[in-house]
Order: C-alpha cells, then sequence, then structure tokens
C-alpha cells in the first residue's frame, strides 16, 4: 500500500481529537499507507485559549504541528477527520476550512476521495452521531466515498458501537471514558484499505 496517501486531519482544543488522530496515523501506516497529520487552524481568541488551561497547554504543546492546506487534500487519496462536537454540528473552525475547498471541488479534485471521520462530545449522547454525519454531507457534495467503519470488526462494539465513525466521551477531567485505540486504528486501516482498493480500480 506504499502508494496510498492519507491525510488526518484533526481539529482539537484540549487534545482529544488529537490522540485519536495520533492513533489513526499509526493504524494507517500499520496498514503501509503514507501519513500526514495536520491541524485546522484555530480561530478562537487568545483571550479565550487563555482562560482554559488545558486549551492553553494543548495549543502549546501542539505549535509545531502544521497546519492543514488546500495541497494536502489534493495529495491524500484518503482523508480522516477527527473533530469535537459542537452543538451536533462541526466546529467552527472545522467549517471555515472545508468552506475554503470550493477551488478544487470545482476542478474536480476531490473527487473520488476515501474519507472517514471520528468525534468526540462530553456526553454519550452529545451529538457524535450528527456530527459526524453533518461532515459526511459535504463529502457528499466533494463526490467523497465514505469509508465507514460500520460494525466490520469487534473493537467497534467495545468502543462503543458508532457504525458511522469512532467517538469517544470525554469526562470532566478530560479523560476517555471508552477504550477507543483498536476502534480508531482498525477504521485507520479499513480507509486505508478501501482507498487502495479505489486508487487500484481507477488506473
Amino acid at each position: 500500500m506504499s502508494n496510498v496517501n492519507l491525510a488526518v486531519i484533526y481539529y482539537s482544543s484540549t487534545g482529544t481529537n488529537y490522540q485519536l488522530a495520533q492513533w489513526a496515523a499509526e493504524g494507517a501506516r500499520e496498514a503501509g499507507a503514507e501519513v500526514k497529520v495536520v491541524k485546522v487552524p484555530e480561530l478562537a481568541p487568545q483571550a479565550a485559549i487563555d482562560s482554559n488551561p488545558a486549551w492553553k497547554a494543548h495549543v502549546e504543546a501542539t505549535k509545531d504541528v502544521p497546519e492543514v492546506t488546500l495541497g494536502d487534500l489534493e495529495w491524500a487519496d484518503a482523508i480522516i477527520f477527527s473533530i469535537p462536537t459542537r452543538f451536533g454540528n462541526v466546529p467552527g473552525q472545522v467549517k471555515q476550512f472545508l468552506d475554503t475547498t470550493g477551488g478544487l471541488w470545482f476542478h474536480g479534485k476531490l473527487a473520488n476521495k476515501v474519507v472517514s471521520a471520528m468525534t468526540s462530545a462530553q456526553n454519550p449522547h452529545g451529538g457524535q452521531e450528527q456530527t459526524i454525519l453533518q461532515l459526511y454531507t459535504t463529502m457528499y457534495h466533494w463526490g467523497a466515498i465514505i469509508a465507514a467503519p460500520g460494525y466490520t470488526d469487534p473493537a467497534i462494539f467495545g468502543a462503543g458501537g458508532n457504525p458511522y465513525g469512532t467517538s469517544v466521551t470525554v469526562d470532566q477531567n478530560g479523560n476517555l471514558v471508552e477504550d477507543v485505540q483498536n476502534a480508531v486504528k482498525h477504521q485507520a486501516k479499513r480507509t486505508a484499505t478501501v482507498a487502495q482498493w479505489v486508487k487500484n480500480g481507477l488506473k
């Protein structure tokens, strides 16, 4: 699978989706993909970041992670998004980036990308499934191919059983409630594998 390029694109304020992104990168590399991990630019005011010690610490800890560019989307055969939920929708930072992809979309550069998504929230019914589905709506407009995990591995049941994409609950102290590492890695491997099938079929 050395010719599959996979971009893991994440947005994280306090580190949960950064951790998911790292596990996804590990899984994709184990499947043989060439992987980039890139972050969505932070748009929140510095005062808001400074008011939350965990947010401020995470921004500092990940300052050297490259920010996603349109070039990363064009490079990728497969894309895994890891983003938190915001009122059952994607964060504004992510929407802002997605809204810059019109040029690539217009020229057909996003068609046939294989895409999958993961998310997090502070409670099990905090909009996790809806956030993934909202993101997938944009992917449909791209002409992307969704590689949802479904129930293709036992790890998915252990992680809470979300067939749309791995999702995790985060407690008040920032700890992950469910054990999702294996589910994330399976989802990444599956995404890379489907991308290989698509790429081979397009030759």
